[in-house]
């Protein structure tokens, strides 16, 4: 997967929704109407393990979270069906 200008063409214009997955957990609705300020929800996801990058809710990569000039961002450091290495600073 190659992320160049040359690769896409006319398609390097469209919109698509990136999101991060930062993990997940099943609860019943009634736990869900409890949860009040202070409430803590355990998630799936070991705090060093790397996050889910999607576009239109397809993995494209896991990241890592940065802190870059007083905002959240992310590294790639792996691309869907590609090599571990890092790519830089998405923010």
């Amino acid at each position: 997967m190659s992320f160049g200008n040359d690769s896409f063409g006319l398609l390097g214009d469209v919109d698509v929704r990136l999101s991060v997955e930062l993990g997940r957990t099943s609860m019943r609705l009634k736990d869900i109407m409890a949860l009040a300020e202070d409430s803590v929800v355990v998630l799936d996801r070991l705090v060093d393990e790397p996050l889910d990058v999607l576009v239109n809710g397809k993995s494209i990569a896991r990241a890592e979270i940065v802190s870059e000039g007083g905002r959240f961002g992310m590294r790639i450091v792996e691309l869907a069906n590609g090599p571990k290495a890092p790519m830089g600073m998405v923010a």
